[in-house]
């Protein structure tokens, strides 16, 4: 994944930010939308574009579009810097690979242990035991 490229694809719109902020609210388009298309990208190869479909579908709209907003700063610039830089970290998820999990062989020893943990079990119990006199 070449972060640079994908950057690049990136497509932002500044709007209107809502709640609180007094006069600049109304002046300013400080809110940063960015939009994504995963089926149109070049950055990335069709095994990484399968994986994030799978990955990151919950995210995606219905034509794989992937949309984040930011207007946690009354800077159009942070907004953009907060909104790449959260776009990279679910990309990233998305792309992230978790190793296969090997199943391992119970040692000898750990089963000849068990066996012989119940047998001294089962002599002990059979000790409590009345004895039987027919």
């Amino acid at each position: 994944m070449d972060s640079e490229k994908i950057i690049s694809e990136l497509s932002f719109k500044a709007v209107r930010s809502s709640g609180a902020g007094g006069q600049n609210v109304n002046k300013v388009s400080s809110k940063v939308v960015l939009t994504f298309d995963l089926n149109t990208s070049q950055a990335l190869s069709e095994e990484e574009k399968l994986l994030l479909l799978t990955n990151i579908a919950p995210r995606l709209t219905t034509e794989n579009i992937l949309i984040l907003n930011c207007d946690e700063d009354r800077s159009q610039l942070k907004n953009k810097d907060i909104v790449i830089k959260r776009f990279l970290e679910i990309i990233k998820k998305g792309l992230f690979v978790p190793k296969i999990r090997k199943a391992t062989k119970i040692p000898k020893s750990v089963i000849k242990k068990r066996i012989k943990d119940k047998k001294n079990i089962s002599e002990r119990k059979q000790s409590r035991r009345k004895p039987d006199l027919d």
